[in-house]
């Protein structure tokens, strides 16, 4: 499992190296999407950090470090790539099924008003003073985030992020510019952190913490691996790669609005393309589940309140799979 993570990675970053390069103006077309995808055995490679490396690593899990972006690029149309720096000679330091945790501080919505245009098209207000709870420190967003970026590669990590809100913000700009003079509007629609983002420029800094470990992989921890996974379909060229070399991979995509040329599934994800693209039920069995609330709730009942694993239903239960055959991100 490790090494196929590791060289669905490096496709990507390969690909986005391309794109920090051409920066393209508009994404192409984009579907919201279910992948299930399946494994059987063969990924016995595990991604490890030996204690010589460990000093050449910039994690720290317990301090927030300042990392400098470096570049961006667009990867669709409402998808943007975020490229920060560090020490050329160290890695980031991140594992398989591990995440990091990103800071940066929230704005006021009231304040001095300045409209400004990003150069993905949004209308933003830079805010001040930064915002302060009632004992006067500072507020902040903290969001996770996995870097799609190779974990070996040298000075740098990748982000990808969704952009919220981008319709609400342009309405907001006409009502601005025609309409107000001195008050403030909303600005952060949906998307707190996604919108941070949408703001930063080369140079900004954002603040990150980990690696947050999700699941410890351990090799040849399972010999059969599926993923439900919904989101827009960003890596599909990229998947359908590594499916054309690996015999053992099967992936299948669902879309919920298809076009006429579309030839995937269609619909939200049935029980009929989990029993087809799915690993079953066995003790050697191990799905991974990651989506929105109603897609968890509808696969595999989503997460207890207090984050945990929570108790399996939905369709996975219905299945016959067990709590221990399931891991929800």
């Amino acid at each position: 499992m490790a090494i196929f993570f590791n060289k669905l990675a490096k496709s990507t970053s390969a690909s986005f190296n391309t794109a920090f390069v051409g920066k393209p103006k508009s994404g192409s077309a984009v579907f919201s999407f279910s992948a299930i995808t399946a494994m059987a055995g063969g990924f016995s490679t595990y991604y490890h950090i030996s204690e010589s490396e460990s000093n050449l690593l910039t994690l720290k899990s317990d301090k927030w470090l300042e990392f400098k972006l470096q570049d961006t690029a667009r990867a669709s149309h409402n998808s943007h790539l975020f490229r920060f720096s560090f020490d050329p000679s160290a890695k980031l330091g991140l594992e398989v099924a591990a995440c990091i945790l990103t800071r940066h501080v929230l704005f006021l919505q009231t304040g001095p008003k300045v409209l400004i245009l990003n150069p993905y098209g949004f209308a933003f207000k830079r805010m001040a003073p930064l915002g302060q709870n009632a004992e006067g420190k500072t507020k902040y967003v903290i969001r996770p985030y996995t870097p799609i970026s190779d974990p070996d590669a040298m000075g740098h990590f990748d982000l990808l992020i969704k952009i919220w809100g981008n319709k609400c913000l342009r309405l907001h700009l006409f009502v601005l510019v025609s309409v107000h003079t001195s008050k403030d509007v909303l600005v952060y629609p949906e998307g707190k952190m996604s919108q941070i983002f949408a703001t930063l420029k080369p140079g900004d800094v954002l603040e990150v913490k980990g690696p947050i470990e999700k699941l410890r992989y351990s090799p040849n921890m399972k010999k059969h691996i599926g993923m439900v996974r919904a989101d827009d379909i960003l890596l599909k060229q990229k998947l359908d790669i590594l499916e054309a070399g690996h015999p053992n991979l099967k992936v299948f995509y669902t879309v919920d609005n298809p076009t006429k040329k579309w030839k995937g599934g269609t619909r939200y994800t049935s029980k009929d393309m989990v029993t087809k693209g799915l690993p079953g039920p066995s003790d050697d069995t191990l799905i991974f589940v990651c989506g929105p609330p109603g897609m968890m709730e509808h696969i595999c009942g989503g997460k207890a309140k207090d984050h945990s694993q929570g108790q399996l239903t939905g369709i996975l239960k219905e299945l016959g799979y067990t709590e221990q055959m399931v891991y929800q991100f």
